[in-house]
């Protein structure tokens, strides 16, 4: 479901569920175990889905089963997205296919996301399918989301195709599918390379308005 490796002192964490890599208790559960590790033994982090697809959200199976049983993976996943939002060393992305709903968001927590130069689909679609985006999507949607797109790519569910993602702040830029890890690991390597004493609270200063915004909608979950 998850595979962990160190690549120097670069952790990537490779997501693959066999199916679509939903976003359940869990490869949640296995994701935030990755972080722990990562935070004692690496530099940066890179999150990776595989060839074709990067992640398509939240584990639909788990949403339906009822309203209770959708807000406690919601907010689950809310805690480990604003952990990898304000996570105090260089996150990456690594997305080779179709990032959706949850997916999609992962891409927006990272710091430095890496696409293939191929043919998937990015973005939002809680609105076509009938769910309320929750405030910790919101808030990091509307920090990396320019602000003259954020109607049509927030409240309109609009789809994106990878060129397209970059210009809509869900990509950096792209490359060929074949170098999509490497290029992602030479940047965190030229990151690793920041001073940490002042990365981590830069990020946080940047981010401040929204990570407060999320923290105090948990506040009672």
């Amino acid at each position: 479901m998850l595979n962990y490796q160190l690549e120097g002192k670069v952790a990537i964490l490779e997501m693959n569920d066999g199916k679509v890599n939903a976003l359940g208790h869990d490869m949640l559960d296995a994701l935030q175990e990755g972080l722990d590790k990562a935070e004692r033994e690496a530099t940066a982090i890179i999150f990776r889905g595989r060839q074709g697809l990067f992640s398509a959200g939240f584990d639909l199976k788990e949403m339906q089963k009822s309203p209770e049983s959708a807000q406690t993976l919601v907010t689950k996943g809310a805690r480990f997205m604003l952990r990898v939002f304000s996570f105090p060393k260089p996150v990456l992305a690594a997305c080779e296919g179709h990032a959706i709903a949850a997916g999609a968001l992962l891409l927006l927590a990272s710091d430095t996301r890496v696409g293939a130069q191929a043919e998937y689909n990015v973005g939002l679609n809680e609105t076509a399918i009938g769910v309320i985006l929750p405030p910790f999507g919101m808030e990091m949607a509307k920090c990396r989301i320019p602000k003259r797109y954020q109607t049509a790519a927030i409240l309109q569910s609009q789809m994106y195709n990878a060129e397209e993602a970059v210009t809509m702040g869900y990509l950096d830029k792209l490359v060929d599918g074949s170098e999509v890890l490497d290029v992602t690991l030479k940047h965190a390597n030229q990151l690793s390379e920041l001073p940490g004493g002042s990365y981590g609270p830069m990020k946080l200063a940047l981010r401040h308005e929204f990570i407060e915004r999320v923290k105090a909608s948990l506040a009672d979950s």
